[in-house]
């Protein structure tokens, strides 16, 4: 198969899909490699090591496009890449349909294959091409809420974990899984007092095990999330459903419950966010305040720390990637069911649920895979 590894163009993302020990696992399995020309340098890999590893090394991101079979990408098509986009041609990337109408409708029309990072799902229901990135994002939300809490950055001026004598900030993480998982641990280990809310009773359990003492586990709940949010210092919305989007847990008119200053962090803005006051930033411009709360709503986190992130996330998205190049995507799917669960587009038509809900669109439960 021929295999196409564009640079990224979203705003400061610096990730890269495929490394040169991705391009050299895509030789020994007989497959042709392009890369963009500087595609891996905010990642730390030269078109030096690409080309050494055994990929051809293009100038322009529209012969990526136009020579593949497959698009191995992070972050999902911008409108620029929309017409670069072939009929049938495969794009495995992270797309989050559920907040974009605009990019569904894009990639129906187009009569793209649209095989989703984020919907991959193993039978226990974890979804291993997210994991990565989640664990990267949980721990940056709490990077950055720390830092936005500062005075200078019009937060309420306190340190997160406090000095003898001073008690330390409190941290609010709304979801229990592996984002608000790693907020709690790293907001934990500076030093704050932490309370992590989630539906699940035995998930609560688990966590009231594995947390240190100053972390407190409570049951998610309108009542709750009230009551907490009033003395909140930072509060970081860590709440998924897979390939949907996420449920507005802290509504506009719940702001004015907060105290001026406090940091929302809302790591599921790419989701639709669960703040509802929150819209995608970049990293060039990650913040804005409403009713004087500091709202950081950047939706490709992990593209800040692309070295980390890079290795996390191709360590997990390789396997897949060879798999669907060497079977093709009908066989691939058709064989690994975690694979035909990332299947969101193909044939103009949307394959999976969540995506069809979020836009009113027709869902086409089931799609005849070759064998």
């Amino acid at each position: 198969m021929i295999i196409g590894v564009p640079k990224e163009i979203k705003n400061n993302e610096n990730r890269v899909a495929l490394t040169p020990a991705g391009v050299s696992e895509m030789k020994n399995n007989g497959h042709k490699v392009y890369v963009q020309s500087t595609a891996g340098l905010g990642s730390g890999f030269s078109d030096e090591e690409y080309a050494n590893a055994g990929a051809v090394v293009l100038p322009t991101i529209e012969e990526v496009y136009a020579i593949a079979e497959m698009i191995i990408k992070v972050k999902e098509p911008i409108a620029s890449e929309y017409e670069l986009i072939k009929k049938d041609q495969l794009l495995f990337t992270y797309f989050h349909f559920a907040s974009s109408e605009s990019l569904t409708h894009a990639m129906l029309e187009k009569g793209a294959v649209c095989l989703a990072y984020e919907t991959v799902e193993k039978t226990d229901r974890s979804l291993p091409l997210l994991v990565p990135m989640s664990e990267v994002a949980g721990r940056m939300a709490i990077q950055q809420g720390a830092k936005y809490l500062e005075k200078p950055l019009k937060g309420r001026g306190i340190l997160l974990g406090g000095v003898p004598g001073v008690p330390p900030a409190k941290v609010l993480v709304l979801g229990g899984g592996i984002v608000g998982t790693q907020a709690a641990k790293m907001a934990a280990g500076l030093g704050a007092q932490v309370t992590i809310m989630d539906l699940s009773l035995p998930r609560l359990r688990h966590l009231d095990d594995i947390m240190p003492a100053n972390v407190n586990t409570q049951m998610s709940n309108h009542y709750n999330i009230t009551k907490a949010i009033a003395d909140a210092d930072l509060i970081v919305g860590a709440v998924l459903i897979p390939g949907a989007k996420a449920p507005h847990l802290i509504t506009r008119d719940m702001l004015k419950l907060m105290r001026p200053g406090t940091v929302v962090v809302d790591v599921a803005v790419d989701q639709g966010g669960c703040i509802e006051t929150c819209t995608p930033t970049t990293h060039e411009n990650p913040t804005f305040i409403i009713d004087d709360i500091v709202h950081y709503c950047v939706a490709n986190m992990p593209g800040a720390v692309p070295y980390t992130s890079t290795l996390a996330l191709t360590n997990a998205t390789l396997p897949y990637a060879v798999q669907l190049a060497n079977k093709g995507w009908e066989k691939a799917c058709a064989e690994n069911e975690e694979l035909k669960k990332g299947l969101n587009i193909a044939n103009g038509k949307i394959l999976y649920k969540g995506v069809a809900e979020a836009w009113n669109l027709p869902f086409n439960e089931e799609l005849v895979l070759a064998n």
